[in-house]
């Protein structure tokens, strides 16, 4: 095992040798003046001798530090040198993301312009399905879900808020149409039948409904074309059809709101974290997830 100082500390003595100055090089490196300084002693204990000289007029090498300084140089020359040679052009900015299919059309594709007007470096890849193999490529991963990851860094990015909606068609003279009227129109998760018209039903303090009747979709987006089409009524996290509820192609049959208990989790693998592309992300993420 190689016994070195950390390749940060160099970098650091490589930046401050160079301009010999400390505010420059932090400058440079986007730290604090404070921070290159301790840095630099770090080095010094290290080696066990002094690297640099304050002088009238200004800052000096030593002798070690004079011999130092080129090797260190060279060496991160060779460093990007390599890298560069073995590095596939776009790929540091490019994003993957795996993202369940309705979120993506419905809730992330209207924000995606912002997105790259504001960071138009990144080139972004979203997809709902990845192989195993390819796991290990995806940098976020969008999850609906009741509860954070255990294996990763995993954060909420916002609950469901679930109404039940209907075709005007379906209204009579501006009067909502009776739950009896119409098929329920159910939404399918990991094979089996989510709860969300159980729990919008027991919020209405209905018991007179049987919630298993009607038709299940395997994704959200069958289930709002179904209801677009009046084919039946349906309870949908309203974030999801804030286009129809503005332009009226569906309308609520009541104003009670349900939340949760679901929500869309933000999953980094915990190294991926560290990249600036995905900070730049999931910084963003949040934001536009809670305005």
């Amino acid at each position: 095992m190689r016994q070195l100082p950390s390749l940060n500390t160099l970098r650091v003595f490589e930046e401050v040798a160079r301009h010999r100055s400390f505010s420059q090089a932090a400058q440079g490196l986007n730290v604090t003046q404070g921070a290159v300084s301790r840095q630099i002693k770090q080095l010094e204990d290290y080696l066990g001798l002094a690297l640099f000289v304050r002088t009238p007029q200004g800052l000096t090498l030593t002798e070690a530090g004079s011999s130092l300084s080129p090797h260190l140089a060279e060496a991160f020359d060779h460093i990007e040198r390599a890298l560069q040679a073995v590095r596939v052009p776009n790929l540091r900015q490019r994003l993957r993301v795996l993202a369940p299919p309705t979120w993506a059309t419905r809730w992330l594709s209207p924000h995606l312009r912002a997105f790259c007007q504001r960071y138009p470096d990144i080139n972004l890849s979203v997809t709902n399905h990845a192989s195993h193999e390819s796991l290990t490529e995806i940098d976020c991963h969008i999850r609906f879900g009741l509860a954070p990851a255990s294996h990763c860094a995993s954060r909420l990015l916002v609950m469901e808020r679930h109404i039940a909606v209907a075709s005007p068609e379906l209204f009579d003279s501006g009067k909502a149409p009776a739950l009896c009227s119409a098929p329920l129109l159910h939404i399918l998760h990991d094979g089996k039948r989510l709860k969300v018209w159980e729990n919008w039903l027991a919020a209405m303090g209905r018991d007179d409904i049987d919630a298993g009747q009607g038709i299940e979709f395997s994704t959200l987006d069958q289930v709002i074309h179904t209801a677009l089409a009046g084919g039946g009524l349906a309870v949908i996290d309203r974030q999801m059809i804030e286009k129809e509820l503005a332009n009226g192609s569906l309308l609520p049959i009541t104003p009670v709101e349900v939340t949760g208990p679901y929500g869309y989790w933000l999953d980094v693998a915990n190294d991926k974290q560290g990249l600036s592309k995905v900070q730049l992300f999931t910084d963003w993420l949040e934001r536009v997830s809670n305005p």
